[in-house]
């Protein structure tokens, strides 16, 4: 019988500066009304980011594409190597037990990929079987856990690590438009990571939280809606852009019920018997429709939304920082059950069932 894959740690990082929303407001002299509106009611206090270079005026400079490029590789393997060391912080296991790694990141392109210079970085074992997740946006972290458990399944007793490092300020376009704004008003920098094994459980601290076990996926993609969210080339801004349909939200959340359905199909589970609901922290919007076609409350969301209100979308890590909090509450019992959720370009939705 194959040993079921457990969570085991988690750790996140941030870069150094965070900023509120009316700073960002003041610092980039924005006064359009409709813009500022967009910053000022996105349910987000304050995120961390890596604002542009100041040019001869003392105002933001524009980045180049390339320069864009180079702050990513910068702080996703930074933010990325703090996050990892963070997670193996106090679980008894060192860098050099890291059998597989999986680093996670959209917001910039690396060849080669993030994961073999997080190996350098962080001087870990050179025969690490590795795995580059790139491409998948904010619901690429569940895609890649995925394959981690695979991995774990596959190697018993064998250290694996999944990394997510965004560093969403390289992906910001301003050019003063209303399709940049809102994403310039939503996303932050940060990296989260977790440590996953296959196997019994070994012996715990009375105050230790549990390991989950991770269940079952289930997968989802709205080919309809394939360009509503998207992150590639802008002609006209010759650098690479993020865009958010103004639907994503309803889209999302008229097919969150069939892919949850789908996911504890076979289970003998109901919606109701889930304890812990860990939602990517997408957006307001995105948040308040997957509640409505959920059923959940804002207590069922609370992590998902204390997550927005801190950080503001932290794209593939987000889900991530919220099971942080989760564990830190130290409210999660043997044999309850959870669904970890995330939704990003496709447009998909990724869900995960776990039971502690």
């Amino acid at each position: 019988m194959t040993a079921a894959a457990r969570i085991t740690a988690v750790g996140t990082a941030s870069p150094p500066t965070s900023y509120t929303q009316a700073e960002l407001l003041e610092l980039f002299g924005i006064e359009d009304p409709r813009i500022r509106s967009v910053f000022l009611n996105s349910a987000i206090e304050r995120r961390h980011l890596t604002l542009p270079p100041r040019g001869d005026d003392g105002a933001f400079r524009l980045e180049e594409q390339g320069e864009l490029l180079a702050k990513h590789k910068r702080q996703a393997v930074e933010m990325g190597a703090r996050a990892i060391e963070s997670c193996l912080g106090g679980t008894g296991a060192g860098l050099a037990d890291i059998g597989y790694l999986c680093a996670v990141s959209t917001t910039g392109f690396l060849t080669p990929g993030l994961s073999a210079h997080l190996i350098r970085e962080l001087g870990l074992d050179p025969a690490c079987s590795r795995l580059d997740v790139t491409g998948m946006g904010c619901n690429a972290g569940l895609n890649a856990l995925n394959a981690v458990a695979g991995w774990a399944r596959a190697n018993p007793g064998r250290l694996a690590v999944m990394v997510c490092t965004e560093a969403c300020s390289a992906a910001y376009v301003f050019d003063g438009t209303m399709r940049t704004s809102v994403v310039n008003s939503l996303f932050g920098d940060g990296a989260a990571a977790i440590a996953v094994t296959a196997g019994p459980e070994g012996p715990r601290e009375a105050d230790a939280p549990a390991a989950p076990q991770l269940l079952k996926f289930a997968s989802h993609i709205i080919t309809d809606a394939v360009d509503a969210m998207r992150y590639d080339w802008d002609d006209d801004q010759g650098r690479f852009s993020f865009y958010l349909d103004p639907e994503v939200p309803y889209v999302v959340g008229a097919n969150a019920e069939s892919v949850i359905d789908r996911l504890l199909a076979g289970t003998g589970l109901r919606r109701s018997d889930v304890a812990h609901w860990l939602v990517h922290s997408g957006g307001k919007k995105v948040i308040d429709s997957v509640m409505v076609n959920l059923g959940l409350t804002a207590h069922d969301v609370r992590h998902t939304t204390g997550v927005l209100r801190d950080h503001g979308n932290l794209s593939s890590g987000s889900f991530l920082f919220s099971y942080q909090r989760l564990l830190a509450e130290g409210v999660a019992r043997p044999g309850e059950y959870g669904v970890l959720m995330t939704m990003g370009p496709g447009s998909t939705i990724e869900t995960a069932l776990v039971r502690w």
